[in-house]
């Protein structure tokens, strides 16, 4: 995974899902994609896609026309999202698997066919992908009952890990375990994760694999996002890469600087510390372009700001990948690619959503995949990071 940038594949906005009533999911509310049913704060650009794949939802542009999403239980949709990738430099993907999805027999439905459109675009545009399980939402003993369960259908029905651009890193298929060590009442304990852990990388049959985590902002201080025990830093310890959340945990360009020097640089110190020349610990950090669920929150009820985090045009993206980089970051995350619920996004977006639907500042619809594209060529050179964006060419 070294000199290589990822992303976050969400894959989770479903129109509908065949042979449920389940409609506009991530979308909208209530069955509702339409004027004050909507928790998305970006509008999805499909005029890449084929016809055929464009979905009419309840909104209208000022013309009359329909306005069109997308839906990734269609094979030549996620089949373009990864010509995107690879067009713009994205080495791969983390396909999000949502414990409470997969344990959701409607919802498993969507989850198994995203995961099968993926992999025939990986393998057709030469991407890697690999799963990414997010805990959020699971109780006691479902870290068993529902992941353990999971991979091990994964690994002996499907043989993920047969696939020729399944993520390998240090010789190791990659599975990645991400909510771990937070301290916002998660139901599972820390026990049960670290036996997790363990199972992944030690399990006879279904180990063998090198195990990501993602682990709370300030994990190596215990403070702030993260739970005060031992076993935090004990299964930090034993896992191959550490990917720490870093959505939401600062909003400026300029306090950035701090980052590098208060987090990136230490956190790599401890890592190195507490690795052994048979067990490296490798730090993945998480970057994001900016940050808006005004939408998202509304529709519960809840005030939350327009824009909370504004994207700077690209500057707050860079700027946090130039401190991991120069901090020595060897790899980088992006979240998310498809992320539209909470803002995040870096796929192709539209300047022209319906109308009555506010807009962030997106640029060109394909902005933030060459963003993203450039930061991982600065990744990959032997020099320090600029502290500015590059200028992109007319």
């Amino acid at each position: 995974m070294q000199g290589k940038i990822f992303v976050g594949y969400q894959g989770w906005h479903a129109p509908s899902i065949e042979g449920t009533n389940l409609k506009w999911m991530h979308f909208g509310d209530k069955g509702k994609f339409e004027p004050g049913f909507s928790c998305v704060d970006l509008w999805p650009d499909v005029s890449d896609l084929a016809e055929a794949d464009r979905i009419a939802t309840g909104f209208k542009h000022t013309d009359g026309r329909a306005a069109q999403v997308y839906s990734p239980a269609s094979p030549t949709t996620v089949d373009k999202h990864f010509e995107w990738m690879k067009t713009y430099g994205i080495d791969g993907a983390f396909v999000q698997r949502f414990g409470v999805s997969v344990n959701d027999k409607r919802v498993s439905i969507h989850v198994a066919r995203v995961l099968e459109n993926v992999r025939k675009a990986a393998d057709h545009h030469d991407r890697s992908y690999a799963i990414m399980y997010d805990l959020s939402g699971l109780h006691k003993g479902q870290l068993q009952s529902v992941v353990m369960t999971d991979w091990k259908r994964l690994v002996t029905e499907q043989k993920v890990r047969n696939d020729r651009t399944y993520l390998h890193h240090n010789g190791k298929p990659v599975v990645a375990v991400w909510g771990i060590g937070f301290n916002d009442n998660r139901d599972y304990t820390l026990a049960e994760s670290l036996e997790l852990i363990r199972f992944l990388k030690s399990d006879p049959i279904y180990g063998g694999n090198a195990v990501m985590i993602g682990v709370p902002f300030y994990w190596r201080t215990e403070t702030r996002d993260t739970l005060k025990d031992p076993l935090v830093h004990q299964i930090i310890a034993e896992a191959d890469i550490v990917s720490p959340w870093s959505v939401g945990r600062y909003n400026k360009p300029e306090a950035i600087s701090k980052i590098q020097t208060e987090i990136y640089e230490p956190d790599l110190k401890w890592l190195a510390e507490h690795g052994t020349p048979s067990h490296r610990i490798d730090y993945l950090p998480a970057i994001f372009p900016g940050f808006s669920w005004h939408n998202l929150q509304s529709l519960h009820g809840k005030t939350a700001p327009f824009d909370a985090i504004p994207r700077k045009g690209g500057q707050f993206l860079w700027s946090q990948a130039a401190a991991a980089k120069n901090a020595g970051a060897q790899m980088l995350y992006v979240a998310m690619f498809d992320e539209i619920d909470e803002g995040t996004a870096i796929f192709k977006v539209t300047a022209d959503p319906p109308a009555g639907f506010l807009a962030l500042d997106v640029r060109e619809p394909d902005h933030y995949l060459w963003l993203t594209g450039e930061i991982g060529k600065v990744l990959r050179e032997t020099k320090k990071a600029p502290g500015e964006m590059p200028k992109r060419a007319k």
